[in-house]
């Protein structure tokens, strides 16, 4: 069949026909993306601990059931687990799942009652001070993360700088401030992070089993600026594979900010396919709707 552009265009310049698809293994493990993660978290980190300082109430709401200061202290709780995992110290006890990190997120939330903006945005500073640090000296090939899960430095690192990008999105959205998310460092948490998780953890922990089925697809992924990615939904698993881009249900050219807050739940994807930020074609596009209902990133 025929490939048809949907909506409007076929493939970018950035996504060009023959590029490799790569295993998303490859994508985490280079030795420049530590580094590369650590400056970026550099950035980032001031700009959310300047954010939280500006809120003069953490009990608005923000996301589900989670407040302003909730989400806050969140974020303390994954840049100590981080720092922990890279110096080798034992993480929290969690199954790496949508309900699972609920679950132990309720758990860490309950034990620290601590919501005050600026003490938050100081314990924030502190953290990722340490976590650089320790970063900084981090040698071993992987380290242990949640459930065991065996992931390189970077790969930790790019979690850290997800984690802050999106719950920077959270509190901002939720107090009306603006909170612009550049592309190399969205490019860099997906690629860094998101796709070698996928590649580590079982490959039914970011499918939503309730709703997958049935559910079978190959896409295309095409990040822009970075590289093609083949994703592969069968019945409940979601497995990151080497193989042949044409033989695929859709493709995907994405940026990779809109990406990540579409993948997350924290924006519907119309928006970004009308502004193209997200252009689909191919011979069922109407599959990528289907596994928006289907991907549960934890």
């Amino acid at each position: 069949m025929t490939d048809t552009p949907y909506p409007g265009r076929g493939p970018d310049a950035d996504a060009r026909e023959g590029a490799d698809t790569v295993r998303a293994a490859t994508h985490g493990g280079a030795p420049d993306t530590m580094t590369r993660a650590r400056a970026a978290l550099r950035e980032v980190v001031p700009r959310l601990v300047t954010l939280l300082r500006s809120v003069p109430d953490t009990g608005s709401a923000a996301v589900g059931t989670w407040t302003v200061g909730d989400v806050a202290a969140h974020l303390t709780h994954v840049l100590r687990m981080d720092t922990d995992a890279l110096a080798g110290a034992p993480v929290p006890e969690a199954t790496v799942t949508t309900a699972g990190m609920a679950e132990a997120n309720a758990e860490m939330l309950a034990l620290d009652d601590e919501r005050a903006p600026s003490v938050l945005a100081d314990h924030i500073g502190t953290l990722a001070d340490e976590f650089d640090a320790v970063a900084s000296r981090s040698r071993a090939a992987t380290v242990d993360w949640l459930q065991g899960t065996p992931l390189p430095p970077s790969a930790v690192a790019c979690h850290l700088l997800e984690e802050c990008l999106i719950h920077g999105h959270d509190i901002a959205t939720a107090t009306g401030r603006p909170w612009p998310i550049r592309r190399h460092h969205a490019l860099l948490a997906i690629e860094g992070a998101v796709l070698p998780l996928i590649a580590a953890l079982p490959p039914t922990a970011m499918v939503n089993q309730d709703r997958a089925g049935s559910f079978r697809a190959r896409f295309d992924l095409r990040l822009r600026g970075g590289r093609r990615t083949l994703m592969v939904f069968d019945r409940g698993s979601l497995t990151i594979e080497a193989g042949d881009a044409r033989d695929v249900d859709a493709h995907l050219s994405a940026d990779p900010a809109a990406l990540m807050l579409v993948f997350i739940g924290r924006q519907a994807i119309g928006r970004p396919l009308l502004g193209g930020k997200l252009t689909a074609w191919g011979p069922r596009p109407w599959k990528l709707l289907r596994m928006l209902t289907v991907i549960s990133p934890p």
